[in-house]
């Protein structure tokens, strides 16, 4: 999956929630199908407890990602690289 597939991803689940969020007034005890009162996580449905939890596992798969995405190119990164180059091109000599 690519970087920017997951901030889409990210941002769809984000909009979704935020929509939820809105229309329904904000996270709380709600019926169930059964009518039951009932709770996930407090003051969340089992399904909006597994989206939050997915949503966290993805930030932190993308916060992997910037860190790879930055540290390739970052100016210690460049220098260690093109030191490895000059040493592989005087071992090919």
């Amino acid at each position: 999956m690519s970087f920017w597939t997951i901030l889409l991803v990210i941002a769809v689940i984000g909009a979704v929630l935020s929509y939820k969020r809105a229309r329904d007034g904000g996270f709380s005890a709600r019926r169930f199908d059964d009518g039951n009162e009932g709770h996930g996580t407090p003051g969340h449905s089992p399904r909006e407890s597994e989206l939050l939890q997915e949503v966290e596992q993805l930030r932190e798969r993308v916060k992997v990602l910037e860190r790879i995405a930055t540290d390739a190119n970052s100016r210690e990164a460049r220098e260690s690289r093109a030191i490895a180059d000059e040493i592989e091109s005087l071992r090919d000599k």
